[in-house]
């Protein structure tokens, strides 16, 4: 089956350079017989980025996929804080650059208004929104979304293409609240690979609104397809889930950019 993975980074990799970090996490791919990947946010990480310190990181990004793109498409990653920064990084690298989707992490809850311009223009860009969500027993981060906060989200824009990343962690809660809206996919990446988030997964929402991912360099993709490989479930359904369903959701952007896959 051919494997499309919607949820990796160079962070947790190996080498001094963006260059050399993406050289090392094709040769971890290619050991798995994945054929694309999703990268984004650079080589040094920070939860409330500045506009400088995300466009740094989209540059990594950038370079690293200068040698890759038959192998690898970049999402943005912005800080929603910076309304009219964001937008005119989201410009740059998706709408004049290669990159095919968005992503959003922990600067700012996903239920804030300050999103609904992203989204919206990555909507306009037929543009993939990537939300990570976490639920944690000890609390979350500050600005850290729970999948109820990108149900929210959604909800105000029926029209995105949006991951729930992670499935929220604790999946069987996050699951559930983002399954009355149809317009977002969960990415199975990071966490053990627990029994049952696969099957229950495709129970709840239907194996066209599951996709895969890793989060490596943060975890292998050993231990990550081993959640979809080994689950109870249809060899259609793995199909989508492996890269089917991730393919339909850039087809759009991709299909409007001239990428032939």
């Amino acid at each position: 089956m051919e494997i499309w993975d919607t949820h990796c980074h160079l962070y947790g990799v190996p080498g001094r350079t963006p260059d050399e970090r993406m050289a090392q996490l094709i040769a971890y791919a290619d050991r798995m017989g994945i054929a694309r990947l999703c990268v984004f946010m650079g080589m040094k990480w920070s939860y409330d980025p500045s506009p400088e310190d995300f466009r740094k990181q989209n540059d990594e990004v950038l370079q690293a996929l200068s040698h890759w793109h038959h192998r690898a498409f970049g999402f943005v990653y912005v800080n929603p804080k910076y309304g009219k920064q964001s937008l005119a990084e989201l410009d740059r690298c998706v709408r004049d650059g290669p990159m095919a989707g968005v992503k959003l992490w922990v600067a700012l809850h996903a239920n804030a208004p300050e999103l609904d311009p992203i989204v919206e223009r990555a909507t306009e860009l037929k543009a993939v929104v990537f939300q990570h969500t976490w639920i944690k027993i000890t609390g979350n981060l500050p600005g850290e979304s729970t999948p109820m906060d990108l149900a929210a989200l959604a909800a105000r824009h029926p029209k995105a293409s949006i991951i729930c990343g992670k499935a929220g962690g604790d999946w069987e809660q996050g699951i559930r609240a983002v399954r009355p809206n149809k317009n977002v996919a969960v990415d199975l990446g990071g966490g053990d690979p627990a029994v049952g988030i696969t099957e229950m997964a495709v129970r709840e929402l239907g194996a066209e609104r599951v996709i895969f991912g890793s989060d490596a360099g943060g975890r292998s993709f050993a231990s990550q397809l081993a959640k979809v490989q080994g689950a109870h479930v249809s060899e259609e359904a793995k199909r989508l889930i492996l890269a089917g369903n991730l393919q339909r959701l850039l087809g759009p952007i991709l299909k409007a950019k001239g990428v032939r896959l």
